[in-house]
């Protein structure tokens, strides 16, 4: 099965910046569409970020000119580089895997941006 395993996630203040990272095993990585996702509590879960294997982007309208997303296909991982976070970037953020009708979810991973 295809695993999906996030990193980087912690506690900022507002202002800062924080690197995300998801390790994919168990599949060829570069056939998936990679995104990153987040919920806040009492909140749909959102697309942030979505990136395919040709490297083709787009973004939340919240987060556009401060995140980025980037994968690197010879390790297997998807990055989201999060600057200037602000309160409401406050959530827990999932990394997915899609080809065609399937999905795959990482663990999640916290991310708190104090004011």
């Amino acid at each position: 099965q295809v695993q999906l395993v996030e990193s980087g996630g912690g506690l900022v203040q507002a202002g800062g910046s924080l690197r995300l990272s998801c390790a994919v095993s168990g599949s060829i990585f570069s056939r998936y569409v990679m995104g990153w996702y987040r919920q806040a509590p009492g909140k749909q879960r959102e697309k942030v970020a979505q990136i395919r294997s040709g490297s083709t982007s787009n973004y939340a309208d919240s987060v556009k000119g401060r995140f980025t997303i980037s994968r690197n296909n010879a390790n297997n991982t998807v990055y989201l580089q999060m600057n200037t976070l602000k309160s409401e970037d406050t959530a827990v953020y999932y990394c997915n895997a899609a080809l065609g009708f399937t999905n795959y979810w990482g663990q999640g991973t916290q991310v708190t941006v104090s004011s």
